[in-house]
């Protein structure tokens, strides 16, 4: 009888999974182990809106296996130690696991691979499971990656994703292996109320729902802030509940404007991941460095927590703000707003920006996360870096009706359309009704400053 484990990490699903397919085909019976990592919570990288949504996923998950004869054992743990002591007690003699891509991700596969070496245990990993091509598979010439996006959306078009894998009928897991409880996602304390549900099941419902209604009209309507016409599928795809080759697959079928907007999206999702598996160092790092003088914690303290807070005085920020906390997530049009408005407007440094997000975001990651707040700031690949999104004229244009801000910023549902991104062009006695904040610094403050510290004066 012989036996594989198969390690789930970022690839909490059954449909298109290669290393699970590859363990099935090696072995008579699998253990699909997932371990809940201790030097992930060190890190910070475990925050509530996350454990909620990773325990939905995992339930999920293991409610899926038993309907097909098998179960998930979860371990808690250092993940070399944990997998290796699977391994040791069905007498596996591999382990399959998704290609990593952070640095901390490596130095664990690098780990995991010598504790099974030592046991005499073969550790494979499978591209092409968290992307949809996967990093390094296309590169220009002379460099280890793209540092540009058009050119690598035209390679990345052009190559030839393979056929998503259907789940597994049956999996076989041998009996006798401990494993830990399922988490529970009521035990944890401080999710946002609006966190959505976690999983594979959800993540295909809700994006066969879009896919129909929304995907059709996504290239006009993926801006507008009022609409929240997105697919919102960004929580599951961060933690593999939906797989993005096959996503792309799936849109592609289907076809039209919308369909290749959708794609695009994903393509850049790609192309974080590549540029961050050649420069690890850019998640806490400039990717490229500006000369920067950015203001800090002690120096800025009151900006940043009216930024966090939704008190900025600029409805557009403040609405974005609050979504975020409320929901665990916040629309993509919004995120490069707030982004801009903390490092080009607020001149703060983008790493204080990148943590909150941390803090709250359902779907965030260490690749899309740091490297979108790099694009925004100006250090990372944007070929504009001095670009300054004006939150007025964003806000007019992606709110003309205000709708998104009257959402989330109750104290403005009175103000009409003409002023609902300028209240402090209100008179003074209807200003002071309103119980919200003048802007902290006026645009022009800020550009100014800004224009400075990068040296165009």
């Amino acid at each position: 009888m012989t036996r594989a484990v198969v390690l789930f990490t970022s690839d909490l699903r059954l449909h298109d999974h290669p290393p699970l397919r590859a363990a099935l085909a090696a072995a008579d019976e699998v253990v699909p182990l997932f371990v809940s990592d201790p030097g992930v919570r060190r890190a910070g990288f475990n925050a509530p809106n996350r454990r909620a949504f990773l325990a939905g996923c995992l339930a999920d998950l293991d409610a899926s296996l038993r309907r097909r004869g098998g179960r998930l054992v979860v371990r808690d743990g250092p993940v070399a130690r944990e997998a290796a002591a699977v391994a040791a007690e069905c007498g596996a003699s591999e382990v399959h696991m998704a290609a990593p891509v952070s640095g901390y991700a490596h130095r664990r596969e690098e780990r995991l691979r010598e504790a099974l070496g030592a046991g005499g245990v073969a550790l494979h990993v499978h591209d092409g499971t968290v992307t949809a091509v996967a990093p390094g598979r296309v590169t220009p010439a002379g460099s280890d990656h793209f540092a540009v996006f058009t050119p690598y959306f035209r390679r990345w078009s052009a190559e030839r994703l393979r056929d998503p894998l259907p789940p597994p009928r049956s999996v076989r897991v041998p009996g006798g292996v401990r494993g830990e409880p399922l988490p529970s996602r009521d035990a944890v304390p401080g999710v946002s109320p609006d966190l959505p549900e976690g999983g594979e099941t959800a993540g295909r419902e809700r994006f066969l729902r879009w896919a129909r209604s929304g995907m059709p009209a996504y290239e006009e309507r993926h801006d507008d802030l009022g609409g929240d016409a997105t697919s919102r599928l960004s929580p599951y795809l961060h933690f593999g509940a939906l797989s993005a080759a096959e996503l792309v697959v799936l849109a592609r079928e289907r076809g039209g404007p919308g369909a290749e907007a959708f794609v695009r999206q994903l393509c850049w999702r790609d192309f974080h991941h590549q540029v961050l598996a050649a420069r690890p160092e850019a998640s806490v790092r400039d990717y490229r460095s500006r000369g920067d003088r950015w203001r800090g914690e002690e120096d800025a303290a009151e900006d940043i927590a009216a930024w966090r807070e939704g008190r900025t005085g600029y409805p557009v920020v403040d609405a974005a703000m609050r979504q975020l906390r409320h929901e665990g997530w916040m629309h993509n049009r919004a995120r490069l707003l707030v982004a801009s408005f903390l490092t080009k407007t607020l001149y703060v440094d983008w790493r204080i920006g990148a943590r909150h997000f941390l803090d709250l975001l359902v779907d965030g990651d260490i690749v899309n996360n740091q490297l979108n707040w790099q694009w925004v700031a100006g250090t990372g690949t944007d070929t504009r870096p001095h670009r300054v999104l004006n939150p007025v004229v964003q806000g007019k244009r992606f709110d003309p009706r205000g709708v998104y801000v009257r959402r989330w910023v109750p104290e403005l549902r009175d103000v009409e359309d003409a002023r609902v991104h300028e209240p402090w062009r209100l008179p003074a006695d209807r200003r002071a009704r309103l119980d919200y904040p003048e802007p902290l610094i006026a645009l022009s403050d800020g550009l100014a400053r800004f224009k400075h510290a990068r040296g165009r004066d």
